[in-house]
């Protein structure tokens, strides 16, 4: 889930099936105000909630307790009938047909607020109009009666599994979310062996497509943004694709697809229309996370090696949702956060918005328990434990800004 995905629009969902570039939020115009509670400085229109959400959901994956007003705004961008929309400047304003409300930020700010605790009744609320505008194929777009993608369903899956909901029971017409996924993999033949597609083309062909591989491989093992380290698997050695129907083999295939396209130069690339391919950061954190997910840490560890001397750059000029990104990769493979090739994402990411509640006193605790313990510290697994019910799904990353349709 290219975070899920990084600050890009998704010119018109009906753009299916091909890799999106990533592109920077336009910025505000210097009379142009936000509010002072919102994580990064660039126009919010298309992904206030998504960076907010993940901002907060990275935060307490480090252990460091967000400003209170941060987390209000947050509740407060929800609509009386449990959506969010990318932005509303007057939360005071009931939401009408007009209002752009999705699924995307719909399951990000649940899978923050679940993790931080104490905000069961919206996320409740949020949940059901999820199960709500789930299509008849068990899957979900990004937009409600959007035809369904890889992308959405799975970080739909990671907030239905946040929440304590088992999302094989979630079903629309006896069709599951890993029904809907199922549909959108490419199957063992060819170059493109277990990818996922986004979503089919008007023909209904599949193109394989790295960042919703990363999605759907979190997706298919029911996991969130978060995933906690450390989890090495037998299973995951040396799997060969299988043309299976099962979510774990459809995890397993598209995880082998994602080692072999990051195995010669240790990323991902995306490309603008005639212009030549580039790293892509975003998918690339997503496809560390989703690999350490199923315990194929070889790989993920190589990538992640590879962003800790590569992605400082691209995070600084991407903000919150970026630095939340390379923390769920950096938490997913046991690195210090802290220590990112030099960087501190952490101090980073608190800089976008405003001052954590316990910052200070988090990175004083880490770094005593730093100087005592093993290479990484025994406040790496105090951080785990602060991560309860939360899965990696983000996905998603390279999570774009979209345009609605």
């Amino acid at each position: 889930m290219n975070v899920r995905r990084s600050a890009a629009v998704l010119a018109a969902v009906a753009v299916v099936g091909a890799a999106t570039p990533a592109a920077a939020d336009p910025s505000p115009s210097p009379s142009q105000a936000f509010p002072s509670a919102l994580y990064g400085g660039k126009d919010p229109k298309f992904d206030g909630v998504w960076r907010q959400s993940l901002a907060l959901l990275a935060q307490k994956t480090v252990g460091v307790k967000p400003a209170a007003k941060s987390v209000e705004w947050l509740v407060r961008q929800q609509c009386a009938d449990g959506s969010f929309a990318p932005y509303r400047a007057d939360p005071t304003a009931a939401c009408d047909a007009k209002t752009m409300v999705d699924t995307n930020q719909t399951a990000a700010a649940v899978q923050a607020l679940t993790a931080l605790g104490g905000h069961d009744a919206v996320t409740g609320k949020a949940v059901a109009w999820l199960k709500s505008v789930q299509t008849k194929d068990g899957g979900w777009g990004y937009t409600p009666g959007g035809a369904s993608d890889t992308n959405s369903t799975s970080v739909v899956i990671g907030a239905l599994t946040a929440a304590g909901e088992k999302p094989q029971q979630v079903e629309k017409g006896g069709k599951s979310p890993y029904d809907a996924l199922q549909k959108l993999t490419l199957g063992c033949d060819g170059d493109d062996a277990g990818a996922f597609a986004f979503q089919p083309d008007k023909k209904g062909r599949l193109a394989a497509n790295a960042d919703a591989t990363a999605a759907g491989v979190l997706g298919s093992l029911g996991k969130g943004m978060v995933v906690k380290p450390g989890e090495k698997t037998e299973a995951a050695k040396g799997q060969a694709c299988e043309d299976k129907k099962t979510p774990q083999q459809a995890a397993a295939n598209g995880a082998a697809y994602l080692t072999k396209a990051l195995a010669e130069d240790g990323h991902l690339t995306s490309a603008l229309p005639g212009a030549d391919p580039q790293p892509d950061y975003g998918n690339t954190a997503d496809a560390v996370v989703a690999l350490a997910a199923r315990g194929d840490t070889g790989q993920a560890e190589r990538s992640l090696s590879w962003l800790e001397k590569n992605a400082s750059a691209w995070a600084s000029q991407n903000g919150p949702a970026a630095y939340a990104q390379l923390i769920f990769a950096a938490h997913a493979t046991g690195t210090n956060p802290r220590d990112f090739g030099g960087t501190d994402l952490v101090k980073q990411l608190n800089a976008t918005g405003p001052a954590p509640q316990t910052a200070e006193k988090t990175q004083a605790a880490e770094e005593e328990s730093d100087a005592d313990s093993g290479p990484f510290g025994v406040w790496w697994y105090v951080g785990v434990c602060l991560v309860a019910g939360v899965g990696i799904g983000f996905l998603f990353s390279g999570r774009r800004n979209r345009q609605q349709p």
